[in-house]
């Protein structure tokens, strides 16, 4: 069986954490700033897990992570 190739986008967006989540980061955090609150900026900066519905098409494309 040959080796799997890693998506290398993916690789670089999705990290793997000890207990087999994958965590990523949060959308609207790039452009468009200046009318978001505080609060809201704030929260996007904490991390957030690939949803359980999509948890299998992520580790497709990470499969050595």
């Amino acid at each position: 069986m040959p080796k799997i190739k890693t998506h290398r986008g993916a690789a670089k967006r999705f990290s793997l954490t000890k207990s087999g989540k994958i965590k990523r980061a949060k959308a609207y955090k790039s452009h468009l700033l200046t009318h978001k609150s505080k609060k809201r900026k704030r929260n996007l900066r904490k991390p957030a897990f690939v949803s359980s519905a999509d948890y299998k098409r992520v580790k497709k494309l990470i499969p050595y992570k």
